[in-house]
């Protein structure tokens, strides 16, 4: 059947679209409001507040005990200053000039929110894993908090300046290369797209670094729940139950702990798909605990749940507490009432694949949050005594693999005709990272004397 007037050739263009031509010149012509080195500026403004007082009012409504746990993580370095801080990082880039472009953003877009995990059809996938603090906002926030990380993180293991700046071009040049080849594909080969375990090593440069990833793969594919189980759960009195580990690990001493959590999976359960329920529901709760994770989420009621089938197949489910992005103070308001839903809205929109029992709820406290597996071949990228050369690698699949998330989320035309092809937007991002790090090095030295001084508490575990 065909339609009088229309051909594959000039399709009809719906009321409000454009063209990719349209909008690559719309982006090219961003760079007279806002020339692309402009973002290589940073300087804290006069009024700037206190970075330790913003980092107290990120503590507002957490679990005051946990609190001193959160800053002796902090306090390891200014890198784990750094993943700490995402509501500092949002204040301060919430001051810098950007192109009003909006996609949606990861919100704590630091090198270690990428990683390798399973997805449903076991394969072992490369993608952004954190999305706490997703919410649409400026492209900018989420490459420059990326492009900041890998010089701090660079001068963490050692590395000097000018190889944390090779790192930030190279995550740079591949983030504005993949970004323009997004952009000339079909929507549906950009939600297709993924960077799976087996094309990153295809992709290797030479045998060792092939060798390399073979075996960071094989150890990813090793951290199920077979793995994780054993570490953390034991038998008492004829039933499985998770150690005790104050304070990273413990079980809760309310009374009616247990029925909140079983009237929780109930209204979680409603939030699956009609298909994940029918899964779902093949496990039943046999323990749960506090369980503190990362550095910035610590204080956050955050819980895992120990499951089994009638065969005594075990599950582990991840509960953490959703609470209103970092970024929303600077941005718009979420457009859903949960924030446990908006996590989850923005990861399965963000990542290629996402778990298969990812869903959200709001307990009986009114607090939100959102469930996936503890664990499931979830692997962060071992940068521990990394070279040069490896952070640059690294670099590139954190650059492709941000290219493909706003591309999925954003308009990706736009924003590849404001970059162009040349290397203008990558030297400014890290002259940006440099003085970024060097800003962060300055605020973890006030948080460490904020220490001393006794206007905060940290708990090592190194002390404990």
């Amino acid at each position: 059947m065909s339609v009088p007037g229309a051909s594959l050739a000039e399709p009809p263009v719906a009321a409000g679209f454009r063209s990719r031509a349209d909008r690559l010149e719309i982006g090219k012509q961003l760079r007279a409001t806002l020339p692309r080195e402009h973002h290589a500026a940073w300087s804290p403004t006069a009024s700037r507040r206190d970075p330790v007082d913003i980092l107290e009012e990120s503590n507002q409504l957490r679990v005051p005990e946990l609190t001193p746990l959160r800053y002796g993580r902090m306090l390891q370095s200014p890198f784990t200053f750094f993943r700490g801080s995402a509501a500092l990082m949002a204040y301060d880039l919430s001051s810098l000039p950007h192109t009003g472009v909006h996609v949606q953003a990861c919100g704590d877009c630091h090198l270690l929110n990428f990683g390798l995990f399973a997805t449903p059809e076991r394969n072992l996938v490369f993608d952004i894993n954190d999305f706490d603090e997703t919410l649409p906002a400026p492209w900018e926030w989420d490459v420059k908090r990326l492009a900041a990380s890998f010089v701090i993180a660079s001068r963490d293991q050692g590395l000097s300046d000018r190889e944390g700046r090779a790192a930030v071009e190279a995550c740079m040049r591949v983030y504005r290369e993949h970004l323009r080849e997004f952009s000339d594909m079909s929507p549906l080969e950009v939600w297709y797209s993924k960077l799976d375990m087996q094309t990153i090593i295809a992709m290797s440069p030479d045998a060792e670094t092939r060798k390399r990833r073979k075996q960071i793969a094989a150890k990813a594919r090793e951290r199920t729940i077979d793995y994780v189980f054993p570490k953390i759960v034991k038998q008492v009195a004829g039933q499985y139950r998770f150690v005790d580990q104050p304070p990273v690990l413990y079980h809760l001493s309310e009374p009616d702990a247990e029925s909140r959590f079983r009237e929780g999976l109930q209204d979680y359960r409603l939030s699956l798909p009609d298909d994940r329920r029918v899964l779902f529901d093949r496990y039943q709760l046999q323990d749960f605990a506090v369980k503190a994770v990362g550095i910035g989420s610590v204080g956050t009621r955050c819980f895992v749940l120990l499951m089994f089938s009638e065969e005594n197949h075990p599950l582990i489910l991840q509960v953490k507490e959703a609470r209103p992005s970092v970024l929303e103070p600077y941005t718009s308001r979420s457009r859903y009432d949960n924030d446990g839903q908006r996590v989850v809205a923005g990861q399965r929109l963000m990542q290629s694949s996402s778990d298969i029992f990812l869903g959200w709820v709001r307990g009986r406290s009114g607090f939100d949050f959102y469930l996936r597996q503890l664990r499931d071949m979830k692997m962060s990228a071992p940068l521990e005594q990394a070279t040069a050369a490896q952070f640059q690698m690294y670099a590139e699949l954190c650059g492709m693999t941000l290219a493909r998330a706003h591309a999925k989320a954003g308009d990706s035309a736009t924003i590849s005709g404001y970059l162009g092809k040349g290397d203008t937007f990558d030297e400014a991002l890290a002259d940006f990272a440099v003085a970024y790090a060097d800003q962060t090095e300055q605020d973890y030295q006030r948080l460490l004397a904020a220490e001393q001084s006794g206007r905060i508490q940290a708990l090592r575990e190194s002390e404990m």
